[in-house]
């Protein structure tokens, strides 16, 4: 089952300053934004007939009701129910709230009258309907996350059983060998090398190869020589060896080894 790595949110890229303007303004920017609104949207309320304390509830209802829009139609996935109506209703409030703005801007500069019958009606439908959206917006249910799905393992299929070896026969021993049949190994001439060391190196022929450099600098070590230089073992104990002896020189060389 292969493991998930755990993902890691990078960090804000920018100075600290800005980072700072980002995270501070934002909250700055939103009380400066709701203090600024109020005034338009309590003096509407008041156009609308409403009294002290009761026109304090139209900045706050609008307000509210645009927050809380926005945030339902943020956090609901595409397709549920409850976003489109969320959207709509955080648009109507930024309509409603940019309107109260201007109609109290126009009234108190002179430029409307505000004694209409069609802003008090529009007005006093504000609070009624705010509420009936959010009690519709809290009735809707919001849709549960999807798990995540569970990982698959795949069961290797058993494999048959292996039958068991059939058990061999004892093998016998080989006859001995005749004695009489067999050619006796000529027996090697004595040579008297002019350097001693030729002598711990001249075994690794009898194999029936030509040994190289690594195996005949072993076998002098093994025989207490020392370490010796790779000239000195090819172009003096080798070359005597091979001088006494010259068909060990045609023999193959053995495999592996080191020149």
């Amino acid at each position: 089952m292969a493991e998930q790595q755990p993902t890691h949110n990078p960090p804000p890229a920018g100075p600290w300053y800005a980072r700072l303007a980002t995270s501070a303004g934002r909250p700055a920017v939103l009380a400066a934004t709701l203090i600024m609104s109020m005034p338009g949207e309590y003096h509407v309320a008041r156009f609308a007939g409403w009294s002290d304390p009761w026109a304090y509830g139209m900045p706050f209802s609008l307000s509210s009701y645009a927050g809380i829009a926005a945030v339902v139609a943020a956090t609901r996935p595409k397709g549920a129910r409850g976003r489109v109506s969320a959207t709509l209703g955080a648009a109507l409030a930024i309509v409603l709230a940019l309107a109260a703005q201007v109609v109290a801007h126009l009234v108190a500069t002179g430029h409307m009258d505000h004694n209409q019958a069609w802003l008090i009606a529009v007005t006093s439908m504000v609070p009624p309907a705010v509420l009936a959206h959010l009690l519709h917006l809290a009735a809707t249910p919001v849709p549960k996350p999807e798990p995540a799905p569970a990982a698959v393992t795949v069961e290797r299929a058993e494999q048959p059983p292996v039958p068991p070896k059939p058990e061999q026969a004892p093998q016998l021993p080989p006859p001995p060998p005749n004695e009489e049949q067999q050619d006796p190994e000529p027996e090697r001439p004595a040579i008297v090398y002019r350097d001693p060391r030729c002598v711990a190196v001249r075994p690794l022929y009898d194999n029936g190869t030509r040994p190289g450099t690594a195996a005949m600098r072993q076998a002098l070590l093994d025989a207490g020589h020392g370490r010796v230089g790779d000239s000195t073992i090819r172009g003096v104990i080798r070359a005597e060896i091979e001088e006494h002896e010259p068909h060990l020189a045609q023999l193959p060389p053995a495999i592996g080894r080191t020149a």
